[in-house]
């Protein structure tokens, strides 16, 4: 049986994830915040899985979390660090900027580098990162969020790099969606997508062992444009 984590389980795209994953009988790992979300879950879900009750401000309780669970479930094929947290900041606020690098920089770093040392001491596996279109565009109403998940494509690069030179088959996954009808998106904004065609692609993408997978597909052009475009025309959009 194939064996899954998922952080950042209780919703969204990570719920979504867990339904699909399931389906195609895969035993998760499920981590989250919310214990109450996770075992409603949990009993939707075929098959028996395992919850962790996780809070990613807690860097180092969540590593000592992860390391638990991996002991427990035994040999884990994927791991997919998908929380994050993302707030408008129309006033300048430390606390809720803390809150966001707490979480989607030192919670993601954490949970990623935790996965990267299991697979390199069981000689493989796939680690996957849930991070965003934003990271290639700063915003000046989310420049908080935008630089968050710069900061997680680019450190995701590294442990592609560092998952090359080991010599294993590890493989890293980059996974930028565009906007995902999920609680973290408001209004309708363009080429919104229902939650389960994105993460049918992302595990359309994970299968096939991509490095770098874009949701939906047609994101990759405005990464493309966001490249090659001045600040000072993006800035009378965003």
């Amino acid at each position: 049986m194939k064996k899954a984590i998922i952080i950042g389980a209780s919703s969204g795209i990570g719920y979504e994830l867990a339904v699909q994953l399931a389906k195609l009988n895969y035993q998760l790992g499920l981590m989250a915040r919310r214990e109450n979300l996770l075992l409603e879950l949990t009993a939707k879900l075929p098959g028996e899985h395992y919850v962790e009750v996780v809070d990613l401000i807690d860097a180092e309780r969540s590593e000592v979390q992860l390391q638990e669970l991996l002991e427990k479930m035994g040999s884990v094929d994927l791991i997919i660090v998908n929380s994050g947290v993302g707030n408008k900041e129309r006033k300048l606020d430390w606390l809720v900027q803390r809150e966001m690098i707490d979480v989607n920089v030192r919670g993601f770093s954490v949970m990623s580098m935790t996965a990267m040392n299991y697979f390199g001491n069981q000689g493989s596996g796939h680690l996957v990162g849930i991070s965003s279109i934003a990271g290639h565009i700063s915003g000046g109403l989310t420049l908080t969020y935008h630089a968050t998940k710069a900061y997680a494509s680019n450190y995701l690069n590294g442990m592609r790099s560092r998952a090359a030179r080991s010599g294993l088959p590890i493989t890293i996954t980059t996974v930028e969606p565009g906007f995902i009808d999920t609680p973290m998106v408001q209004d309708t904004p363009m080429w919104m997508a229902s939650v389960e065609r994105g993460v049918e692609q992302i595990i359309t993408g994970i299968q096939a062992k991509k490095n770098h997978i874009y949701v939906t597909k047609r994101w990759r052009y405005v990464v493309w444009l966001a490249r090659i475009v001045p600040n000072w025309v993006l800035r009378k959009f965003i």
